[in-house]
């Protein structure tokens, strides 16, 4: 305070020294609290939090590569399971082929079968009907022969000879109709 009451008038742009010290001593006060209580403990959560993240993004960086290594094993299965199915399918489709060949084969063998078996009924059939045929005309056929003879054929022997070769006959006559055609 002396050196206020001092006449000479101040200059502005000089400092006052005992302002300054005091200032230079507030400061260091300051300085040195904030150096040993505030930084510290500053620069121990920036360290935790810096640990925080770094250990977050490892942790990340693990999971992405966990995630990408999954990913790769789904994607390799659902490959093999794809391939699987094609190879299903196409086995679903070469069995299907086989079992249509096997049934068509087992229908034309069927078929093979119900034809012969037809052709063999109506070749028994003709044959039943050309045996009852033959003696119904050749009963007739006698019965007519006794009646324009004026004697009876019952003997069975002449019978026999009479009707075989008439229908004989019929049947020479029927080829050479039909040759003739």
């Amino acid at each position: 305070m002396m050196y206020l009451a001092s006449s000479e008038p101040q200059n502005p742009l000089l400092p006052v020294w005992p302002e300054v010290v005091i200032g230079l001593i507030c400061f260091g006060i300051i300085y040195f609290v904030f150096a040993k209580k505030l930084l510290p403990a500053i620069n121990k959560a920036l360290e935790e939090r810096h640990e925080a993240i770094e250990g977050g993004i490892e942790k990340a960086e693990a999971a992405q590569i966990e995630a990408q290594s999954v990913l790769e094993q789904y994607k390799a299965q659902l490959a093999e399971a794809r391939h699987e199915a094609a190879r299903l399918r196409q086995e679903a489709t070469e069995q299907g082929t086989a079992i249509i060949q096997e049934m068509k084969a087992e229908g034309q063998r069927q078929r093979e079968e119900i034809i012969a078996a037809g052709h063999a009924q109506i070749e028994a059939d003709r044959k039943a009907a050309a045996g009852a045929l033959r003696q119904d005309v050749g009963k007739l056929a006698t019965d007519l022969a006794g009646k324009l003879v004026g004697e009876s054929l019952e003997d069975s022997a002449r019978q026999s000879r009479t009707i075989d070769r008439f229908l004989d006959e019929l049947e020479d006559g029927a080829a050479k109709a039909e040759a003739a055609r």
